[in-house]
């Protein structure tokens, strides 16, 4: 009995030993089963296969439910072809994180002393956005473009200048006593006065007197010479020379003085005569008028060399430096022209013109050149070379900023912040920052990829704004969906379960 016992358990468990390799070989939905699939299916990748995305394990040549939990089985990727390799990305430029137009080839340090960041070839500085366009709408936007290159940068400035006396060159003349004026020698504005040309004569009873004191000093002098007492001798000489030093010190002559001391007689009036040459650009004096002392009489210019003081626009002082070659036209003589160069540049700025005053420096032997007179002024201003420099028309002046559009190829461009420089004649402006050699900008239809660039930038912003609103909420519903979902699931996954153990066993 216990034989046949033995012999029945055996037979039992043959049995079910072949009963579950039978399960193996037709795919039953078990941990093992799977990885027997999965081989399968690493060996032979041309054939479509289906699992469960709660049931992993879960693999199965046709479509249909997943056995354990009753969703729809979905096909199996093939991830040695589905995702392409990653391309390295190559680094374009170096800039600084705080100023965009601070562009270098190399990495290295900010003007700031922070660290330069790479920009890669799908970025665009300063967090902008390259914008791609189709070769027929480029086309029909007349799209065109230029490298940037150096130059050697000139300019001319043209401006109006104004003749002007110079101003060491202007004598003020008047006299150090009080009187009435005799005799009136210069008598008009515009007469030219030579140095030692008499000017008028003057009766001042102070000059009478300091006459008759030296006067009485010489006599002295003169009786006390012989004199045996030296002492005496020598106060009697310094007695005259005090009173001749006092004439000397009211511009009288010596040889006024020594008239007086050879005639011997007080002279009522005496002469002023001229101690500058030049021409008589003011007169405040009549014949027959009583002056004081101190007072302005005459204004005497020497006009033998003057002045051109020539206008110059702030924009244009960078070019302007002293030394500089000029030449002067005068309209009124046939476009006469003149050359000199700027000698002085004035340190302020005139208040009603906006304009700095740049001074040239002229010979006027035959007073062709009269004060107040306008005449045509053309400075040639020292050259910049080898600056990088692109055509103005590539410039899009925003306000604070200036902006280029790079053009990367293939339809891509990119808005860049750079700073500019001098302007040159040809059209050409000079860039500070913000490009590099050999690198292209757009020179026409700027405005277009402008509108293009912005455009883009709100959608951005849009659906960012979008974006930063929506995950509280979504994540709200989210979670009572899932709530929901999780307390439902748990009933058809335990009665999958069961049924699948029933239908087993």
């Amino acid at each position: 009995m216990i034989r046949i016992k033995k012999s029945f358990f055996i037979l039992l468990v043959l049995t079910l030993g072949f009963w579950t390799a039978s399960l193996f070989i037709q795919g039953s939905p078990t941990v093992l089963g799977s990885k027997v699939k999965a081989e399968e299916n690493k060996e032979n990748h041309a054939h479509q296969q289906y699992t469960c995305a709660m049931h992993p394990f879960v693999i199965k040549d046709e479509k249909g439910d997943c056995p354990i939990c009753g969703m729809e089985l979905t096909p199996i990727k093939d991830h040695t072809t589905a995702t392409p390799p990653k391309k390295e990305r190559t680094i374009k430029y170096w800039v600084a994180p705080m100023d965009p137009t601070y562009i270098r080839n190399e990495p290295g340090k900010s003007p700031m002393g922070m660290d330069l960041v790479p920009v890669y070839d799908d970025e665009a500085a300063g967090g902008g956005s390259i914008i791609s366009i189709d070769a027929q709408t480029i086309q029909n936007m007349g799209v065109q473009t230029i490298a940037v290159e150096r130059h050697n940068l000139a300019h001319q400035i043209k401006t109006v200048g104004l003749v002007d006396y110079q101003e060491p060159m202007q004598f003020s003349i008047n006299t150090k006593i009080s009187g009435w004026v005799e005799k009136l020698y210069i008598n008009q504005t515009g007469q030219k006065v030579k140095k030692g040309d008499p000017l008028l004569n003057i009766y001042s009873p102070d000059l009478v007197a300091a006459q008759e004191e030296f006067l009485l000093a010489l006599n002295n002098k003169n009786r006390l010479t012989d004199s045996p007492f030296p002492e005496i001798a020598a106060g009697a000489n310094r007695l005259v020379e005090a009173s001749r030093k006092r004439l000397t010190l009211w511009d009288i002559s010596a040889e006024q003085i020594k008239a007086l001391e050879e005639k011997h007689s007080v002279q009522k009036t005496l002469t002023l005569y001229a101690t500058y040459s030049g021409i008589v650009t003011d007169k405040k004096v009549n014949e027959g008028m009583f002056i004081k002392a101190g007072m302005a009489l005459f204004t005497i210019s020497d006009i033998s060399q003057v002045w051109i003081n020539a206008d110059i626009y702030e924009y244009e002082l960078a070019w302007l430096k002293t030394g500089q070659n000029a030449e002067v036209t005068l309209p009124f003589t046939g476009n006469k022209v003149l050359k000199g160069t700027v000698t002085y540049i004035y340190p302020y700025v005139e208040a009603k013109t906006r304009t700095v005053k740049a001074r040239l420096d002229f010979d006027n032997p035959g007073f062709e050149l009269k004060p107040d007179m306008f005449v045509n002024v053309s400075i040639n201003a020292k050259p910049r070379y080898n600056v990088l420099a692109i055509p103005s028309d590539a410039i899009l002046h925003t306000g604070n900023s200036d902006t280029v559009f790079v053009a990367l190829g293939d339809g891509k461009f990119e808005p860049r912040q750079v700073k500019t420089g001098l302007s040159g004649e040809k059209g050409f402006v000079e860039i500070v920052q913000g490009l590099l050699d050999n690198e292209k900008v757009v020179t026409s239809a700027q405005f277009m990829l402008d509108s293009e660039s912005t455009l883009r930038a709100a959608i951005a912003k849009m659906l960012d704004a979008s974006k930063s609103q929506s995950p509280s909420q979504t994540k709200s519903e989210q979670s009572n969906n899932t709530s929901s979902e999780v307390k439902e699931k748990p009933d058809a996954k335990s009665s999958a379960k069961d049924d699948d153990l029933e239908s087993l066993f």
